[in-house]
């Protein structure tokens, strides 16, 4: 029996000892961990993101991943800040996840410099694929061309013709904006208007009462987060519904109608690119995200983090691990191979870095058809990825139309 144990012991000291052997690679999630957007991203990015390494188990495949993390707090110098010393100092290989299109402009441009992998799961601004992309960004989720055209085109025609915006005042509010009135009037509706409320606003009411005013029968919310949540409670308590005009967030998450309630939220269309009861995947990973996550269902950012996260890990199993630390060689692998995971399921990723995949169009239910924790969404509309996103073409980023 020694001899079994002292057996035991060395194959395990030498199993400690190769692990310890093989290249590391590390990725840094960084997001908004306290602050307007951490419940969409925040904490439950970073279990997302060690759940996909944990899934994947890279040391089974000769090398080792190290999730790290940081709060951006929302501002482009802290977010291009933490790039440069955790690619400069910290041996940082790729970034994830990064809400607040401002700051992911500022991190994908370090990125480029830098030559390492930005795969982008919070941030909306379509320009990431478009005139601000890089042969380094991988856009995952959703973006604003998107999200817009899905939920303005349906709600135009559902009667929806003419419009008033809240927007939030900053690169992602004005992208949004700008890629919803365009699908509005490529279907025959109009604008009649918007109001540009500070980013991180806690009073809205100026602004509702505006786009009360306009009498406008759609009164659309370009905003994200606490944003998205103040101003539709708040567009509540004026009455917008019952003086006959439709609320409809451009992005809006599981989390904020959660934080809304039901009772106020009902009704509202949005449009998400994930969804926890969708099929048996998804309920499965939620039941192992949610007790991980303080009890709270993911967010299609958080899906997202592990979806992309999952998807790199795959192109460094692929290459020569000294390539691997070339990050727009990395960036060219995923682009190479067809993406396939639980959450999303089959996919590709475009020449401008564009993730391809479903996208779902939902209204919120009401009090009374909820039968269970976070049975929110009724679907609407599967909107098929080659018709979710904005065509190749249209984009303007250079390399990619060569």
């Amino acid at each position: 029996m020694r001899g079994i144990f002292v057996l035991a012991m060395l194959v395990g000291s030498l199993s400690a000892a190769r692990s310890e052997d093989l290249p590391i690679f590390r990725i840094g999630v960084m997001n908004d961990q306290s602050g307007l957007y951490s419940d969409i991203a925040g904490p439950g990015s970073v279990v997302a993101a060690r759940m996909a390494v944990e899934d994947f188990n890279p040391e089974s495949r000769g090398f080792r991943v190290e999730v790290i993390a940081a709060d951006h707090q929302n501002k482009p110098d802290v977010g291009a800040a933490i790039a440069r010393k955790w690619f400069d100092v910290d041996r940082v290989d790729a970034i994830v996840d990064v809400p607040t299109s401002s700051v992911a402009l500022a991190v994908s441009a370090v990125s480029a410099e830098k030559n390492k992998a930005f795969l982008i799961t919070s941030a909306g601004t379509s320009d990431l694929t478009g005139t601000a992309c890089t042969r380094n960004n991988v856009h995952w989720t959703y973006d604003t061309w998107a999200l817009a055209n899905s939920t303005g085109r349906a709600v135009v025609k559902q009667g929806g013709k003419s419009w008033y915006f809240i927007t939030a005042d900053y690169a992602f509010g004005h992208a949004l904006e700008r890629d919803a009135s365009e699908a509005v009037k490529n279907n025959g509706g109009k604008i009649l208007g918007h109001a540009l409320a500070p980013f991180q606003s806690g009073d809205f009411s100026s602004f509702v009462l505006q786009a009360q005013g306009s009498r406008a029968q759609v009164v659309a919310f370009a905003n994200s987060g606490g944003d998205t949540i103040n101003s539709i409670k708040q567009a509540a308590e004026f009455g917008l519904k019952e003086s006959g005009q439709r609320l409809v967030s451009l992005l809006a998450f599981i989390s904020d109608v959660h934080a809304i309630g039901l009772q106020t939220a009902q009704g509202l269309m949005l449009t998400e690119a994930f969804y926890w009861d969708l099929n048996e995947g998804t309920r499965a990973w939620t039941q192992r995200f949610a007790p991980r996550n303080s009890g709270r269902y993911p967010t299609m950012n958080q899906a997202g983090t592990y979806a992309a996260v999952l998807h790199w890990m795959k192109a460094i199993d692929a290459l020569d691990k000294t390539k691997a630390r070339d990050g727009g060689a990395v960036v060219t692998q995923m682009k190479a191979m067809p993406t396939d995971d639980p959450l999303f399921g089959k996919g590709s990723i475009r020449a401008d870095g564009r993730t391809i995949h479903d996208l779902y169009l939902f209204e919120v239910k009401g009090p009374g058809e909820s039968k269970a924790p976070y049975d929110y969404y009724k679907l609407i509309d599967t909107i098929p990825g080659d018709q979710a996103f904005r065509p190749l073409a249209e984009g303007r980023c250079p390399f990619a139309l060569n």
